[in-house]
């Protein structure tokens, strides 16, 4: 299986927001933002598996600044981190006031998706090559974000994530 570039996967979708998208306040309603969110995140992680990818997981996603009715939204999503059948994806949203010529950064997370094959089983992904200081920092941290999503999850003991002791209390001291 051949390795691909993070640059590869990304993905930028725009959302003009309408009164259809908005609570009672006219702002963005949070559910239709992370249907979005992993619409996007989906599409990132297909181009990086060349298969269909299914969202595992979900981490904290907090709303920084309400996103008005009439406002522009823009999902970015990049995988940042391939695993054995899993891929990472972050996703960062902005949105646009066109008519004030402003933007403001509202939400980030990460997602992880797994490929599946025809079967519905779980398939190998291709490593992922990342590139820029900002993917490469992005990798690095991606086994911690890991093992605590499978601590959380109850997948795995604390005194196993050797990436997050590290991290903690400094290589070696486990």
């Amino acid at each position: 299986m051949i390795a691909k570039k993070a640059s590869v996967s990304h993905t930028v979708m725009n959302e003009l927001i309408l009164p259809n998208d908005t609570n009672m306040l006219n702002n963005l309603m949070g559910g239709r933002m992370l249907h979005w969110m992993d619409i996007a995140a989906a599409i990132s992680a297909q181009k990086h598996c060349n298969c269909l990818a299914v969202t595992a997981s979900v981490d904290s996603v907090s709303f920084k600044h309400a996103v008005k009715l009439g406002d522009v939204i823009s999902i970015e999503a990049q995988v940042t981190r391939a695993f054995n059948t899993s891929v990472e994806v972050r996703l960062v949203v902005s949105a646009q006031n066109i008519p004030s010529g402003t933007t403001i950064k509202s939400n980030e997370a990460f997602y992880t998706f797994v490929a599946i094959d025809a079967n519905n089983k779980p398939q190998q992904v291709p490593e992922l090559i990342p590139e820029t200081e900002e993917e490469i920092a992005l990798y690095a941290g991606a086994m911690q974000r890991r093992q605590l999503r499978l601590i959380l999850s109850g997948k795995m003991k604390i005194h196993d994530a050797t990436e997050l002791k590290d991290f903690f209390y400094g290589a070696g001291s486990h």
